[in-house]
This record gives C-alpha cells, sequence and structure tokens, in this order.
C-alpha cells in the first residue's frame, strides 16, 4: 500500500494474506495427487508417481502441478520471511498500537497467524513430496511439529482471547463489521486443521492425543466464532442498504476457506478416531466433506455475482487494496475440497474440471495482485493503494 502524497509505503498485517495465499496455491496439486491420483498408504511423495505410465495429457497436467507445488513452496517462505521482518518492525510503531485496541480493525492481526500455520502444512504436504529426508523421517518429526505447532496455538489462542477481551470490554459500534471479522475464525479453523493433521498422521499415541484435544478447544471455539459472526454479519447486512465498502468486499468470500478448513478438520478427526479408538466414521467424514463442498459451490456463485460490479467498476481499474489477497484463498479452498470430493463421494471427471478451474484462477489472481503490489510500493503506477 503506496501513500500517493508521501510516497511511502505503509505494511499492513493483512499483507500476510499474500504468504497465506501463496502456500495454499502449493498445497492445491499436493492435495490433487493425493485424493485424484495416489492408491497407496500414507501421504503421496514425488517417487510415488510413476511419471513413465502416465499419457502425454496426464504427464503435461501433472508436470504443471509439481511446478506449481515447488515454485508456491518457495514464493511462501519467502513472503513469510520478509513479511514477519516487517512485522516485528511494525509492532514497534504506534500504529499496532492503534489497531490492536480497535476491535473493529484489530482482525487483521490474526492473518500473521493463518500464514504461520500454512507454514506447517507447506511442509507436510509440498515440502515433503519432494524432500526424501522429510519422508524418511515423517513420524520423527511428529514431536519437534507438535511443538511448534503448541507454541503457535498458544500464542494465537492468547491474542484471540485478549481481541476478543478488548471487543467486550470497550465495545463498538456493531453497524461497522464486516466479512474481515472473520479471520477470528479462520485463523483458529487453520490451527485446527493443522493441529488435526499430526493427530491423525502420528504413530505415537500421546501425540495424537495431545494434538486432537487441543485441535478440539481451538476448533470448537473458532466454529462458535464462525456461527455468531454470520448470524451478526449477514443480519446487520440486510438491514443495511447496498454492499459493502470495496475494501471490504472480497472478505465476503472468507467464508469459503472457513468451511473447507472446518470440513477437513472434522475428516481428520475422523481419522484419529478410527486409528486410535478404533471408531468407524467413515460415513460421517463422507457426509461432511461432500455438504461442505456443495454449500461452497452455491456459496460461491453467489459470492462471485455480487462482486460482479466490483470488478467491472473497481478491480479492473487497476485499484489495489492488502484486502484484495483475500480473494486467493477461497479458490485454494475450494480445488483442495474438490479433490477430497473426488475420492470419497465419485470419481466424476467435473470434480476434476472444477479443481483446475479454481487452481488456474487463484494462481492467475496472485501474480495479478502480486503486480500490483509492486507496483503500488515502488509507486511506478498511480493505483488507487
Amino acid at each position: 500500500m503506496i501513500n500517493l502524497n508521501k510516497n511511502k509505503y505503509k505494511f499492513s498485517p493483512l499483507l500476510f494474506l499474500a504468504a497465506l495465499g501463496a502456500g495454499g496455491i502449493a498445497i492445491i496439486p499436493f492435495a490433487f495427487f493425493q485424493y485424484t491420483y495416489y492408491a497407496g498408504k500414507g501421504l503421496v511423495t514425488y517417487n510415488a508417481i510413476i511419471h513413465g505410465s502416465l499419457t502425454l495429457g496426464q504427464n503435461i497436467l501433472f508436470r504443471g502441478m509439481e511446478g506449481i507445488m515447488l515454485l508456491f513452496a518457495v514464493i511462501h517462505l519467502i513472503l513469510l520471511t520478509r513479511m514477519t521482518i516487517k512485522l516485528i518492525r511494525w509492532m514497534r510503531t504506534k500504529e499496532y498500537q492503534e489497531v490492536l485496541h480497535d476491535p473493529l480493525k484489530s482482525s487483521s492481526l490474526l492473518a500473521p497467524f493463518i500464514a504461520y500455520a500454512m507454514l506447517l502444512n507447506v511442509f507436510i504436504g509440498p515440502v515433503r513430496f519432494f524432500v526424501p529426508f522429510f519422508q524418511q523421517n515423517f513420524q520423527a518429526m511428529m514431536l519437534p511439529a507438535l511443538i511448534v505447532w503448541g507454541i503457535l496455538f498458544l500464542a494465537l489462542m492468547r491474542t484471540e482471547i485478549k481481541l476478543l477481551h478488548e471487543s467486550f470490554v470497550k465495545g463498538f459500534d456493531i453497524e461497522q463489521i464486516h466479512f474481515g471479522w472473520l479471520l477470528h475464525p479462520f485463523a483458529l479453523a487453520m490451527v485446527t486443521v493443522t493441529g488435526t493433521g499430526i493427530a491423525a498422521m502420528s504413530a505415537n499415541a500421546t501425540i495424537a492425543h495431545i494434538a486432537a484435544f487441543l485441535s478440539m478447544i481451538s476448533g470448537s471455539m473458532g466454529f462458535f466464532l464462525l456461527m455468531v459472526k454470520l448470524v451478526v454479519i449477514f443480519k446487520k447486512h440486510f438491514a443495511s442498504k447496498g454492499l459493502p465498502e470495496k475494501q471490504f468486499l472480497p472478505s465476503f468470500l472468507i467464508v469459503v476457506p472457513n468451511i473447507t478448513l472446518y470440513a477437513i478438520s472434522a475428516f481428520r478427526l475422523g481419522h484419529y478416531l478410527g486409528v486410535q479408538h478404533g471408531m468407524h466414521v467413515e460415513a460421517f467424514s463422507l457426509i461432511v466433506i461432500v455438504l461442505s463442498f456443495a454449500f461452497e459451490i452455491w456459496y460461491l456463485l453467489f459470492g462471485l455475482s455480487l462482486m460482479k460490479d466490483y470488478f467491472k467498476k473497481d478491480y479492473f481499474k487497476k485499484e489495489y487494496y492488502p484486502s484484495l489477497w483475500g480473494l486467493v484463498c477461497p479458490f485454494v479452498a475450494f480445488a483442495v475440497l474438490g479433490s477430497f470430493t473426488y475420492k470419497l463421494f465419485a470419481p466424476w471427471g467435473l470434480f476434476i474440471i472444477l479443481v483446475l478451474i479454481a487452481t488456474a484462477a487463484a494462481v492467475l489472481l496472485f501474480f495479478d495482485l502480486f503486480r500490483r503490489h509492486m507496483n503500488c510500493k515502488f509507486g511506478k503506477r498511480k493505483y488507487s493503494c
């Protein structure tokens, strides 16, 4: 974001959504291989894909997917590192304190937590996919992963409770709330889906139990906040006239990644219950995944229809806001859940097509937003930033 009068670049924690988007795009091919191609046990790896047995079309598709996975995993790591350095500097400023104590703005402080949780998923998925060391020592990495995740879990819960306390004590104008408020359950969902991943994949029962129980804490809190905030936001929106302000409109689609993360968390908890407690919840897992994907289809179409004029009048007039990075996440979430649906429900070509369309949309949006971000940062073009 750039101030055209002072030509000074301003940092926003929402820019962590760029790192999140890159990490999410790297996850898409991994989920695609895991749930549409791989038939073995455990997680898919590069060597598990027998490229010599693929048709020409499959080879082109798979090589492209592998390239996307590798490229965006690297971009995720670079962006996360750079944003962390900027965040540390920004936290020493007066602006940080103002955002921290403003209930209407403080939700942006949760974006870094979502990106850091995504980092763990990138290591479990894309990094492990390519690097033999992580493949061979996967179970040995579960304890370190639990420790790192546990620190993130505690930091997020502390921050979340602090922000909620601030909201209850100070109060705020409820008429000014927007869908950006959904970053609260979004952050809790991302941490939960990572924790349930550890619970589902760990062969050590103690590690699995700890990860599962803590995930239930963050997951129940996040799902509760998601339901409450959705009711409040929609009630407020129906009582007002017109659409939200354009910088907040992209956050309307944040519902989609929230639904995906909670659905996958439920799926992984089901796997944990099967491995550690001998319970059979396959039918429940199938219903949760398929129903969530069905919901996302109509919600995404509805959301994009609301944003039709926004794209025509604002987005393609070269405007840029950090909140625009939130547009990448819904397409990532939709593509990932589509791969799950293909595996669990029915191997329909339609699901593959939807996954590929969402992947292409996420990639194109990411590069377009990155171009706008860089132009704003260096003042090459007079965007409304």
